[in-house]
């Protein structure tokens, strides 16, 4: 495993945890918090502390649930500004490496270490239920349902294509809030396992602006995503 601070330009791949755009202090500025408390700033000394409890429980859990993928986790710290407080889960298409995306806005923006700890479970979650896979399988689906619906019922060339893009992002964002509620809560139970409590790792959601009930909403809402957290951690932890 390594933790790797690396400045990047820019931010292609989608969020999967996002609040607002900030701009933050120099590297000089930024305070370095005493220990792991409620109410105290996690800097990036103390997000390599998380990391380093975290990312062996995540690897242990993706080898037990799914032992034919690749588990060693690559956590990477964004420390560039403009790509705000954000974190996501990718796969690096040169080695097959999940890789777990934090911004250093993200850092300073979690008030523990336990709100930090359970933003990585949910994140190595998202790996080890592959949900990026599941998520372009959902995609292609709804576009062919979609796609095809219109062309039965006459639609053009045009018409098709439109009704598939559309039936690819209904299938996109049904999954995707299916797929966050997995990952919270498998999520719940890595974080337990390394020692952090999930209950009040979720208490980042109060953060995040509140999605409620959106169709087409990439995320659930917040008050179900606790409801998941607690009753996994109540059974599991």
């Amino acid at each position: 495993m390594r933790l790797i601070l690396i400045l990047l330009a820019s931010l292609s791949l989608g969020a999967c945890v996002t609040t607002t755009t900030t701009v933050l202090p120099s590297e000089a500025e930024i305070p370095e918090a005493p220990a792991a408390q409620r109410g105290v700033p996690v800097s990036v000394a103390r997000a390599i502390e998380v990391t380093q409890r975290m990312e062996p429980v995540a690897e242990a859990v993706c080898r037990a649930e799914t032992p034919r993928q690749n588990c060693d986790f690559d956590i990477v710290v964004l420390r560039d500004p403009r790509a705000g407080i954000n974190a996501f889960q990718t796969i690096n298409p040169d080695t097959g490496q999940p890789a777990i995306i934090l911004t250093v806005g993200l850092i300073f923006e979690v008030r523990s270490d336990n709100e930090l700890a359970f933003v990585i479970g949910h994140e190595a979650a998202h790996h080890i239920a592959q949900h990026i896979a599941q998520q372009q399988s959902a995609a292609e689906r709804g576009a062919r349902i979609f796609g095809n619906t219109a062309i039965q019922n006459g639609a053009s060339r045009e018409e098709a294509i439109e009704a598939a893009n559309l039936g690819a992002l209904v299938g996109s964002r049904q999954f995707s809030q299916s797929a966050e509620l997995e990952a919270d809560a498998l999520g719940t139970i890595i974080t337990c396992r390394a020692g952090f409590d999930p209950v009040q790792g979720a208490e980042f959601f109060s953060q995040l602006p509140d999605p409620g009930e959106n169709l087409l909403g990439t995320h659930p809402p917040n008050r179900e995503r606790v409801r998941i957290v607690r009753q996994v951690a109540a059974q599991r932890c």
